[in-house]
């Protein structure tokens, strides 16, 4: 039986651009490919040529032989059909977990594992809404903003890992995190009226969260030292502390303790000008009111 693409267009190997692994990425590499391998050894067992099989799951063969060399990211469906075809029990299906990691890009993995284990959070951000604040819709908007476009699946991809971080408001015990957003992005109705409706409203819910401060920056305000952009401060429960600044340090990572002063001094300063958390809200619940 042959494959229809048309009616299945996630199937054939164009459709499947944005899966391609990062070159750069090590653990990534090592990853897919011991997955790759699993998948082929597993074929190979029941006896089955990458024709029939690629037939019985419903994929090209070119898209078969590309994962199974490592070349390619399979997508969780395909190793769940996988696993039914080659009667895995299973195993095969276990490996999404590390392979949807391996999908993020290696800066956001890398964020998000430092996010994950910060027992205090602090954003300023003044250009967009914090990546962590926004809804799946205002994520795509925004990165298919872009300019050249990304491919649609590449996106996808983006939107994926950027919702993935959230998890951190999950985290028990809850850490304490602090964001300052500019009134700037929160009138900017990306992605249309709805979506920024949802997205407002989306910050009123993580506002009034107990582990959450929200505040935000009037426009008409003073100049303060973020004016330069974004400001972010991870701490973690030993002591020590990450930061950045888009206007120092040439925006790397920084974690000795003369440039974090410098930093939580510029943190502490933005939050001191910005309007209270309580008013805060008060302020995005009237833009949603204006509508």
């Amino acid at each position: 039986m042959a494959v229809d693409v048309a009616a299945d267009p996630l199937k054939d190997e164009v459709s499947e651009r944005g899966w391609e692994v990062d070159p750069d990425d090590e653990w990534g590499i090592a990853v897919i490919t011991t997955v790759g391998r699993q998948l082929r050894l597993r074929r190979e067992a029941v006896g089955m040529k990458v024709g029939d099989f690629a037939k019985a799951a419903g994929y090209g063969e070119d898209l078969v032989y590309k994962i199974e060399s490592g070349k390619r990211i399979p997508r969780p469906e395909y190793l769940d059909k996988a696993d039914e075809v080659l009667g895995a029990g299973g195993l095969l299906s276990a490996m999404k977990e590390d392979v949807q990691k391996v999908r993020y890009p290696k800066k956001v993995r890398a964020l998000a594992d430092m996010e994950a284990k910060a027992v205090e959070i602090g954003l300023y951000e003044c250009n967009i809404i914090a990546g962590l604040l926004q809804t799946a819709e205002h994520a795509r908007a925004v990165i298919g903003a872009a300019q050249p476009p990304y491919s649609p699946d590449d996106v996808e991809r983006m939107v994926a890992a950027r919702l993935a971080r959230r998890s951190v408001f999950e985290r028990t015990p809850a850490p304490s995190i602090h964001f300052v957003l500019e009134e700037a992005p929160l009138r900017r109705q990306v992605g249309g009226t709805m979506v920024w409706r949802r997205q407002l409203e989306h910050l009123l819910e993580v506002g009034r969260l107990n582990n959450v401060t929200l505040q935000v920056m009037p426009t008409n305000t003073d100049a303060h030292p973020g004016l330069d952009g974004r400001i972010e401060l991870l701490k973690f429960c030993d002591g020590k502390a990450v930061g950045r600044s888009d206007g120092l340090f040439n925006g790397r990572p920084v974690d000795d303790l003369k440039h974090l002063r410098i930093l939580e001094l510029q943190y502490g300063t933005i939050r001191a000008q910005a309007l209270p958390p309580r008013e805060s809200l008060a302020f995005i619940e009237k833009l949603l009111g204006e509508t």
